[in-house]
């Protein structure tokens, strides 16, 4: 790798940093030909201006102990003579689902063919940011992190010489490509009030804020953005999430771009204290720089609903995969794994390189109890036992889809780790589930598939055994692609014969879920046919029964296993997967949808949270 950052040291504005606040750092350069790059890397993120004009932002989400720098090509925005570099750092400081907390800092250099011509240091300007309000902490959701105030009329602070700070890292060079910034999307006025406008972007869309507006007077503003509208308006507060950002406006024209907080929704609502003359309200449109292949059906409604699956995966691309841009962006193992799925079908390469990043990612946590956390690089205490065990399926096929072996290295020491902590889950030959305060539970969103959060008691269930059933066969596999010693066969079987005698049920010819339960589900007698567990002729039977609806059904994300497990069974299936499909489907479609929602219910579940963009639905893909 480069020798990089040999000169550079990461600095501060302050000696002690307090969370969610935004420093301002300045240097200078002469000029005169050939090529010049930036290499940058802070906590949270950052904006790089060059002579003014916007250059770079969003930093790469990741851990401490492996820190990512971006590397940015300087030179369209160059003049002979000097010119001046202002990096905007935003610490974030407060864990959410995509943020980790590390000691704020800055770390950049600049060079030309190897001429180091600045760098971070002492000799670095620098202040706290004057417009956003620092140590606001106005939280968005949870998972999403923190919003924001700009105030546009804030006074001038000088600059003064920067402060050297301690991190101990890992440079690593950024493992994706940037996102593109595109043209201005603004929406259409659909209420002009005095105090009042509520914009519509058209369809569901993913960028950064922009905000255009002439005024007589200053003045606070909230926007506020959303997926739908309810009585007219956006729902800004859902329970304790609360969707909206504050800018304090000048007396007359106000233009403004936050280049490090994304949103994803489709209106927008501006409220003001007094009349505004508002010239625009919209995004600047990121796409990750992936090309879709052209795929053509016969079928209108074929065509529909995998068009919209594709568009919902590209609006899920960021620096990794995300669950949904609206409410959390955050990176999810089994998410991830359906967006991985669906994306080698759907994008040209197969965007091997973006999932090998994620899975590399993921397997760079360092959780305490040795499994994966329940989202990368999250800073929450929680986990989600079952999707340690998606991870050996997300692993499998991405060595299956691209024979790229090294992603396999790279990550076996961290799957030989999962399986040691589930072995110590294990009585009698069943695996129990996971009884702790940051331990969740959650197979899915349907009756019978999830616990209360820090659930009490530990107990075998099907779905839990069924799984690690699955990763032992997945781990053999990894293993021998690699050549690495690997032993689990005796285990495997040991395991299928347990779970037969423990969850079978003969009577109603399914699987329980829990040990003499009633509670049959589609998800956890699909793992089972997947896992090898029933006999032939009880296969059969068992396809039937879950067509029939004798059992809990799934959610939209899990159907893939229930459509695999009977693809299994038999190919005659097909058109049984095809109306399923239709029935989940065609009311988005019938409803004016631009991307497949989180579940079924759209926006009304979860208390009015449900997603109407949400990657790990696109499972349509991989059947129509």
């Amino acid at each position: 790798m480069e020798c990089v950052f040999s000169e550079a040291a990461w600095i501060w504005y302050t000696e002690t940093a307090v969370p969610d606040t935004y420093g301002d750092f300045v240097d200078r350069f002469y000029y005169s030909q050939g090529k010049v790059l930036c290499r940058v890397s802070c906590d949270g993120d950052y904006t790089l201006f060059v002579n003014g004009h916007y250059a770079s932002s969003n930093q790469y989400g990741d851990f401490e102990h492996a820190k990512s720098y971006d590397t940015v090509d300087l030179t369209p925005y160059l003049s002979e003579g000097e010119n001046t570099v202002l990096f905007t750092v935003w610490h974030v400081g407060i864990a959410s689902s995509r943020y980790r907390p590390a000691a704020a800092g800055l770390l950049y250099e600049i060079e030309r063919d190897g001429a180091l011509l600045c760098s971070s240091g002492e000799n670095t300007l620098c202040r706290e940011n004057p417009y956003y309000k620092g140590n606001y902490r106005k939280i968005i959701t949870a998972q999403l992190g923190q919003s924001f105030l700009y105030d546009a009329t804030a006074a001038e602070t000088p600059f003064y010489p920067a402060i050297p700070v301690k991190k101990k890292c890992t440079l690593l060079p950024r493992p994706v490509l940037k996102s593109s910034v595109g043209e201005a999307a603004v929406g259409t006025v659909l209420k002009a009030e005095k105090t009042r406008f509520l914009v519509d972007l058209g369809e569901e869309r993913v960028g950064l804020p922009i905000l255009h507006l002439v005024t007589d007077q200053p003045q606070k503003i909230t926007v506020c953005w959303g997926e739908r509208l309810d009585g007219g308006h956006v729902p800004r507060r859902i329970g304790k999430r609360d969707f909206s950002f504050e800018y304090v406006a000048h007396g007359g024209e106000n233009r403004y771009v936050n280049y490090m907080l994304r949103l994803g929704c489709r209106y927008l609502e501006l409220f003001c204290e007094a009349p505004v003359q508002l010239k625009g309200l919209g995004l600047l449109p990121q796409e990750y720089p992936v090309r879709a292949l052209p795929v053509t059906f016969e079928d209108p409604l074929d065509q529909r609903i995998y068009d919209l699956c594709v568009r919902t995966l590209k609006l899920c691309l960021m620096e990794h995969y995300v669950d949904t841009p609206w409410r959390e962006q955050a990176l999810y193992v089994f998410d991830g794994r359906n967006q991985m799925r669906c994306g080698y079908r759907v994008f040209e390469g197969k965007n091997a390189p973006y999932a090998a990043a994620a899975l590399r990612l993921i397997a760079q946590d360092r959780r305490a109890d040795g499994l994966l956390s329940i989202t990368y690089p999250g800073g929450t205490p929680l986990a989600i036992p079952s999707f340690s065990l998606h991870y050996f399926t997300a692993v499998r096929e991405y060595l299956e889809e691209t024979d790229d072996l090294s992603l396999g290295y790279d990550v076996f020491g961290k799957l030989r780790t999962l399986l040691s902590v589930f072995r110590k889950q294990k009585k009698a030959s069943l695996l129990y589930s996971f009884p702790h305060p940051s331990h969740w539970n959650f197979y899915d969103w349907s009756p019978h598939l999830q616990e209360e959060i820090g659930a009490t008691v530990s107990a075998p269930d099907l779905v839990l055994n069924c799984l690690y059933l699955l990763a032992l066969g997945h781990m053999t596999y990894i293993a021998r692609r690699l050549r690495l010693p690997f032993e689990a066969e005796e285990e495997r079987a040991v395991m299928k014969k347990s779970i037969k005698e423990a969850f079978w049920n003969e009577k109603r010819g399914l699987f329980s879920m829990t040990l003499g339960g009633a509670d049959d589900t589609a998800l956890g007698n699909a793992l089972a046919i997947l896992a090898g567990v029933p006999e032939e002729n009880e296969r059969r039977a068992m396809a039937e029964a879950l067509v029939q609806g004798k059992a809990t059904p799934c959610s939209l994300s899990m159907k893939g296993f229930l459509y695999d497990a009977l693809l299994q069974i038999d190919p005659a299936y097909r058109a049984w997967i095809k109306e399923d499909i239709y029935s989940a489907y065609r009311p988005m479609v019938e409803a004016g949808a631009t991307t497949v929602w989180e579940v079924k219910e759209g926006a009304e579940a979860f208390d009015g949270a449900g997603s109407l963009c949400h990657g790990w639905s696109a499972i349509p893909i991989l059947y129509l």
